[in-house]
């Protein structure tokens, strides 16, 4: 059996991207018998593989999640549309069922089908045998198992993307398992109870659907993450366009302390995304703790390198830093009267629990985590590239002032005022009483 990677949108569209991820001779994307071009599908099978390194993606026996009637034909929608059609005179018409575009149209025998796309589409499949339709198909998650899989991608990036896998479920009446890091399965757990949390990929149900961080994967994905809130590429991956409702979280455990404390967390991924105001961190905690605040620094680390910038736990917080469980960091989170941080998985585990976040970036742009009234940044510097097309911050960090004295300006240019600013905000907007008024 001959296997064939399709592509739903017209070729045409994916030229450059895909002459730019082949880097050589372009290729002629327009031909009509593009299934019978072995350059072209060993180039598509090559970005497929640059996404999805995992073997079971392309290997896995397609499904019996859907009952064809038809001795051979198998179907299912596990990362993306994958059928399967025996020896014989069939003609096979795949399109959208939402608007009737038509992506697939031929006689085909002997084959296995693979769509270039593995984002949702509701998709319709049509055989036909003889000029007789002899089977009719439309994507229909309802009552059927549905697998999210994680990739290797931060806390904060799940964390943003858990409520739209929520949502998805909702929409659509289906059983959903997912798949994540160890680490953050007590915590999802907790806040989404209707999920089945699982250890392995597992491709005997109806669909399958991969979260990761797109960037210039078309048309594998339909969205590039520079051009989306982050949580909501999930959404528009899964089908949908709407802002996802995020679960309320109760806390699982008292205060560490009855004293009113705020929490900071310094470190993020990259140290390039830490805030890098020479002392900034320092005023800050000394002006909270004028205040009559504890600070507790939760990082996992207490020190991380790029072996240009060193980034270390501040002097004067109380140290709460280790590798310890993402629940017992959101309850401490909860019962704290804010948190200040970076773009960084703790943030978005501040929001998730909704503890009233300051949150300093100047590399992303305002709208490219969650909503937060204490976003601090400085616009009045090269800034917000993370979120720019034109360059990848992931694969070039600070691509337009790397190795000048401009350099990540971006983050050292937000003033300890500034973040005091919005400390002061948030004090009066959320009727905080400092201790040191009390």
């Amino acid at each position: 059996m001959k296997d064939f990677i399709f592509c739903a949108r017209n070729i045409e569209d994916y030229v450059k991207p895909i002459n730019d991820v082949k880097g050589k001779t372009p290729l002629d994307l327009t031909d009509e018998n593009i299934l019978e071009n072995d350059e072209v599908q060993e180039l598509f099978a090559v970005i497929l593989k640059s996404h999805f390194d995992e073997k079971i993606f392309f290997d896995a026996p397609i499904s019996n999640a859907v009952d064809t009637g038809l001795d051979g034909v198998k179907l299912d929608f596990n990362f993306g549309l994958r059928l399967e059609i025996p020896t014989g005179n069939f003609h096979v018409k795949i399109s959208d069922a939402d608007s009737d575009l038509v992506f697939f149209d031929k006689d085909i025998s002997d084959v296995r089908l693979t769509s270039l796309e593995k984002y949702f589409i509701r998709w319709q499949v049509e055989i036909f045998r003889e000029g007789a339709k002899i089977f009719s198909h439309v994507f229909n998650a309802e009552g059927k198992q549905v697998l999210i899989h994680f990739p290797k991608i931060g806390m904060g990036d799940i964390i943003s993307m858990l409520p739209y896998v929520e949502e998805f479920r909702r929409q659509n009446k289906c059983a959903v398992s997912v798949k994540i890091p160890e680490y953050l399965r007590e915590f999802a757990a907790y806040l989404y109870p209707k999920l089945n949390l699982v250890d392995e990929i597992n491709l005997d149900g109806y669909a399958a659907f991969n979260l990761f961080m797109p960037v210039n994967v078309l048309p594998v994905w339909s969205v590039d993450y520079r051009n989306y809130p982050l949580g909501k590429i999930a959404g528009v991956a899964l089908g949908f366009n709407e802002v996802a409702r995020k679960p309320k979280f109760k806390p699982t455990a008292p205060p560490v302390t009855s004293d009113d404390y705020v929490c900071i967390g310094v470190q993020a991924s990259q140290v390039e995304k830490c805030w890098l105001y020479p002392d900034g961190w320092n005023i800050v905690i000394d002006y909270l703790k004028r205040l009559g605040y504890r600070v507790f620094c939760i990082d996992r680390d207490k020190e991380n390198s790029n072996g240009k910038i060193k980034i270390v736990m501040p002097e004067g917080v109380e140290d709460f830093t280790g590798d310890l469980p993402i629940m017992d960091r959101a309850n401490m989170l909860c019962h704290a009267k804010f948190f200040i941080g970076l773009s960084s998985g703790l943030s978005w585990l501040a929001d998730a629990v909704d503890c009233p976040t300051i949150l300093i970036s100047g590399f992303s742009q305002d709208w490219a985590e969650f909503y937060t009234p204490y976003r601090v940044a400085n616009r009045m510097v090269c800034n917000g590239c993370f979120n720019d097309r034109r360059v990848s911050f992931v694969k070039n960090t600070c691509p337009y002032q790397k190795n000048t004295w401009r350099e990540l300006e971006c983050q050292k240019n937000i003033s300890p005022r500034q973040v005091i600013d919005a400390v002061e905000n948030l004090i009066i907007d959320k009727k905080l009483t400092p201790p040191i008024m009390n």
